[in-house]
């Protein structure tokens, strides 16, 4: 796995939209990139639909989430539309991406782990946990406090 400190490997992806979608575009922006198992699980669900909701907070503090697992980019596009992501889910049906970032499980599924980028594109923080609620806690902690101030 990525390690603290370490840059996060640049890559290219489709999104759920069917357009390309590359980490680089981010620069300038802390970027949550959280990695889940599989479209349309309960624990996946409820993650993005989370993620969902604290998105424009987020974005209004100057970070960016970003969902990714080995579905296709059609299942994106349908569980993006289902769980209302307002943010890019993007599609590694290769598992290239999970790979790169030490994600892919034995079972062939990304496992659930988000990693914190600074604006350079720096792993600042990593959270792995099965459930989902640690990802968002930490998410709340780290991006939402109040004394994170708001970019310019």
């Amino acid at each position: 796995m990525i390690a603290v400190g370490a840059p996060a490997p640049e890559f290219e992806a489709l999104d759920s939209k069917g357009q390309t979608f590359r980490l680089s575009s981010l620069r300038g922006k802390r970027v949550i990139l959280y990695f889940f198992p599989k479209a349309f699980t309960s624990g996946c669900t409820l993650e993005t639909r989370q993620f969902g909701e604290i998105a424009p907070a987020l974005s209004a503090k100057g970070a960016e989430v970003v969902g990714i697992s080995v579905d296709t980019a059609e299942t994106q596009g349908r569980f993006a539309t289902e769980c209302h992501a307002s943010f890019p889910i993007l599609a590694d049906p290769t598992k290239s991406i999970a790979r790169q970032f030490g994600v892919l499980s034995f079972l062939g599924m990304a496992k659930r782990v988000t990693f914190f980028l600074d604006e350079g594109g720096v792993v600042r923080d990593v959270v792995s946990s099965l459930l989902p609620g640690p990802h968002l806690a930490r998410t709340r902690e780290r991006e939402l406090r109040t004394d994170r101030p708001s970019p310019p």
